[in-house]
């Protein structure tokens, strides 16, 4: 199970950290990764780290403004984001993920309750 934290509202340019704790399982037996969902729209993936940590992907649309990390002993995963425009608003999940063709696709069984992120002015 993944609780999500650390959302609110952001002004643009401003920065936020997401912070996701799991219970039930060892966080470096998996990748993990961020997804998020927009009102009206389906749910993406943001960005999937691998479970050791070094394979990281990104979205195209948040390369270069987010940054993904995770704390084994802790058993969390944070997203940095910095830069952030409004089009980044939406309720931020984490999960496991694999990546195929670039592509950031979630093997998540069920959600945690998710944080949202509104950037707006």
């Amino acid at each position: 199970q993944f609780v999500e934290s650390g959302g609110g509202l952001v002004q643009p340019g401003g920065s936020s950290r997401l912070s996701c704790e799991l219970s039930g399982s060892e966080l470096e037996l998996w990748n993990v990764g961020w997804f998020r969902q927009a009102p009206g729209k389906e749910r993406e993936g943001v960005s999937c780290n691998s479970r050791s940590g070094i394979g990281t992907t990104y979205a195209a649309s948040v390369k270069g403004r987010f940054a993904i990390s995770r704390d084994n002993a802790k058993n969390t995963v944070f997203l940095q984001m910095i830069m952030l425009k409004p089009e980044d608003t939406g309720v931020y999940y984490c999960g496991r993920c694999v990546v195929e063709n670039d592509i950031i696709i979630s093997i998540s069984t069920s959600w945690g309750p998710g944080t949202q992120v509104t950037v707006s002015s």
